[in-house]
């Protein structure tokens, strides 16, 4: 990409579709915009360009080659949206251009009425004829003239009527979308549904066909939404699985099993399988009396194993405690072709606990916390901040209240500059809060240098961590190609920013302990040796435990030892770039395809290692579930009726697959309200008040400015995984030290806030 291009953020007020996958950059005067999967730039055509190159239409733009399936598809129906609002808006529009002449023909015809009524009256009353003929022509002349004056005036003033009308009908237009929004509101606070029900794709599905039907529609009743309605959308959903399950022959699948806690204290295990295509879900069970036992919670994992089918799975994804653990062993004995393990999004968060648990960080988190509070407790300090900020929070949620302690704190460090700017602004001078005590804290916060650059530290060393949490979590690609290569850097970064070796290997003892069993797992290191755009950046020889991983795969998931034989004389050819493999386009495509895409594409020569590449490639690394809340496995668990207890299981196979299926639709993230009761858990101990009843508070929610998505102040977020960089050469990383190690002996690190030196705790 040119240096003359700049990032342009994309704004909140863009709300089609396609700009979720596409960057904007700026090139002079003119923008251009770029798809994020082909890369390909559009120096012009706008958005609607785009929606077409994604839906891979052909005409107005080339096809996107490496677009996914679900995009296209989103794509194709927005496109054919578009289609039908234009035409009904034509018809509307036409219909409502229509009462104007309307209304001039009626004006016209009771004018014309009341003109032969006088007629009529003047021929029934002969004495006034004469009387009035006088008066009766200069009226009749005075008409005459009125008309041609009239006809003149329109004939000049056309553009202006037109106007008007246009006006007058965008005014009628906001009216009844008012109308019709004041009527979902109360429909949505009626039900009790959460407010980003209207961000569902299939609640824009309903509102357009109750508008595709007319005034006459009626309402389905309460037996056909629990009856016929709910039976074909079993169905339907189960249609979505099977095309996900026609996939798993090529691309395998990993099983994950979610453990929730239900309100009422109970535990239940969701099972879920995970292929590039999808995540469906399978079935739940309440294992709240067999928590405890390994052996029970083998047989249920064993269970789904067998009912999947045992050759399409690679890999069963739990969480990392010691029951789990036992099971996966026993599961691994049990299938030798699979793998167990832990998830690594649950065991970077664990990671990043830990960090925050250090004395010094932990100090800086509390004064960054005590300066949201107090903003976010009194609706006047946050308007402030929002407009110094352009709209943008202080409070970044996370996917974990761990991991929002420094997504946070990234946040107010990109923000650093309007804040100070605020609280050293004459309005803030002249604000009331300015002159509390916590609003003089802040000020003495946000003005001292040693904070910001504690602040700044902290985001340096997390960052990386925050990258790999989000790759591993991500539904934007498989991240079994990534993950090792991630944490690769994360330690990297550690060592480069601390340098000398007593400080930065605090820092990886907390990593080692928590990752551990990741780091040296088979399908972590073949997914790096298999991925070539790492593989072909390394200088030199692979690293042994990398080599071994790849072999143990290799011997674990291919039991025909014909295959295997095979698949090692391919691997010499993966190495030295032969055939297919070194050809430009591959070259190049290194760093523009998916990897398990590279493979597919360039993979021919080495069918057997592409096959095995493909299937390990395609692979998640972590536990990733929707959204909790509204689905309802209490009522099942309470239901004692064995008819009951089907239909509301099938309620809840229909709901949670079309939460998963939309999740996975919408690949970016959606913007966050740090005060929304759906972050509550994360975000609490950064927004949540000393006392509730404290009337100092004030605060009118009524009155608040809404927050937005402005990242023009924000730092640019690009594709996490283009970020990891080539070269991975630190053997001292690859060595991964246990605890204890190093010359501090493992002790955490304090920070002198007096002058900002890293110093040991003794």
């Amino acid at each position: 990409m040119g240096s003359n291009l700049e990032p342009v953020p994309i704004t909140p007020q863009k709300h089609d579709p396609a700009w979720k996958h596409v960057q904007m950059f700026k090139n002079g005067e003119k923008v251009m915009l770029k798809c994020i999967y082909c890369l390909k730039m559009f120096k012009g055509g706008g958005i609607h360009r785009i929606k077409e190159h994604l839906a891979c239409q052909k005409g107005n733009a080339s096809t996107c080659c490496r677009v996914p399936h679900d995009v296209r598809l989103s794509m194709q129906q927005s496109l054919d949206g578009v289609v039908v609002k234009k035409r009904k808006k034509q018809r509307f529009e036409e219909e409502i251009m229509n009462v104007a002449p309307l209304a001039t023909a009626v004006h016209s015809t009771i004018a014309n009425q009341v003109d032969v009524s006088e007629g009529f009256q003047s021929i029934g009353i002969q004495n006034s004829v004469e009387h009035n003929s006088n008066m009766l022509l200069n009226h009749i002349e005075g008409v005459s003239k009125g008309v041609e004056r009239r006809k003149k005036l329109r004939a000049s003033k056309n553009y202006t009527k037109s106007d008007a009308a246009t006006e007058k009908n965008a005014v009628f237009l906001k009216k009844l979308d008012s109308r019709i929004h004041m009527t979902i509101g109360r429909f949505l606070y009626d039900i009790g549904a959460p407010f980003d029900a209207v961000n569902s794709i299939y609640f824009q599905e309903m509102v357009e066909a109750i508008a595709s039907g007319g005034s006459g529609i009626e309402r389905p009743s309460r037996q056909e939404i629990r009856g016929w309605v709910l039976r074909n959308s079993v169905e339907e959903v189960k249609n979505d699985i099977d095309r996900c399950k026609m996939t798993w022959g090529r691309t395998g699948c990993s099983i994950l099993v979610d453990q929730w806690s239900t309100d009422s204290g109970r535990t239940l295990l969701c099972f879920l399988a995970y292929c590039p295509e999808g995540i469906v879900f399978l079935k739940s069970l309440d294992a709240t009396e067999i928590m405890a036992s390994s052996e029970y919670l083998f047989e249920l994992i064993k269970q789904v194993v067998e009912e999947v089918g045992v050759g399409q799975v690679l890999q069963v994804i739990t969480s990392g405690e010691e029951q789990y653990a036992a099971a996966g062993r026993q599961l691994t004995d049990t299938f030798p072709t699979l793998y167990w393990s832990p998830s690594a999004a649950h065991c970077i968060d664990l990671i990043l606990e830990d960090i925050g648990n250090l004395e010094w960080i932990g100090a800086v988190i509390e004064q960054a916390r005590s300066i949201t509070r107090f903003v976010y407790n009194h609706s006047a300090v946050l308007n402030m901040v929002r407009r110094y900020t352009l709209g943008n929070d202080i409070v970044d949620p996370s996917i974990s209240r761990f991991a929002t302690n420094f997504t946070s704190l990234k946040r107010m460090v990109d923000l650093k500059h309007n804040l100070q700017a605020m609280v050293t602004s004459q309005e803030w001078m002249d604000c009331p809060y300015s002159k509390k005590t916590a609003g003089l804290e802040m000020l003495d916060c946000l003005s001292n240098q040693t904070f910001w650059s504690s602040c700044e530290m902290i985001v340096r060393l997390t960052a990386p961590l925050l990258r790999v949490l989000r790759i591993a979590a991500s539904e934007m690609r498989p991240a079994m190609g990534y993950i090792y290569a991630g944490m690769y850097r994360a330690k990297e970064a550690i060592k480069r920013e601390l340098v000398k070796r007593e400080d930065y290997t605090v820092y990886w003892n907390i990593i080692h302990h928590r990752w551990e069993r990741l780091w040296y797992h088979p399908l972590h290191a073949a997914g790096f040796f298999l991925n070539p755009k790492f593989f072909y950046s390394i200088q030199g020889d692979m690293h042994n435990e990398i080599l071994s991983g790849m072999f143990d795969c290799i011997e674990r998931l291919v039991p025909d030892t014909r295959v295997q034989d095979k698949i090692t004389k391919e691997i010499n050819l993966y190495k030295t770039a032969a055939g297919d493999f070194g050809r430009k386009m591959a070259v190049r495509a290194r760093d523009n395809l998916l990897p398990s895409e590279w493979w597919s594409t360039y993979g021919g020569g080495c069918p057997n290692l592409s096959r095995l590449a493909i299937r390990i490639l395609s692979q998640t690394c972590s536990v990733v579930s929707c959204k909790r809340n509204q689905i309802p496995f209490e009522q099942t668990m309470n239901t004692r009726n064995h008819i009951e207890r089907q239909h509301l299981t099938d309620l809840v196979f229909v709901h949670y697959n079309l939460r998963l299926r939309q999740m996975f639709m919408n690949k970016e993230q959606n913007f966050s309200d740090p005060l929304s009761f759906d972050h509550v858990g994360n975000v609490d101990e950064w927004i949540r008040a000393k006392d509730l009843y404290e009337e100092e508070y004030g605060s009118n929610w009524t009155t608040l400015d809404p927050a937005s998505v402005n990242t023009m102040l924000l730092r640019p977020l690009n594709d996490e995984a283009e970020e990891l960089g080539e070269g991975f050469d630190d053997h001292e990383i690859f060595s991964c030290m246990k605890d204890g190690d190093g010359e501090n002996g493992g002790k955490p690190l304090t920070i002198d806030q007096s002058n900002h030196v890293f110093v040991s705790e003794t």
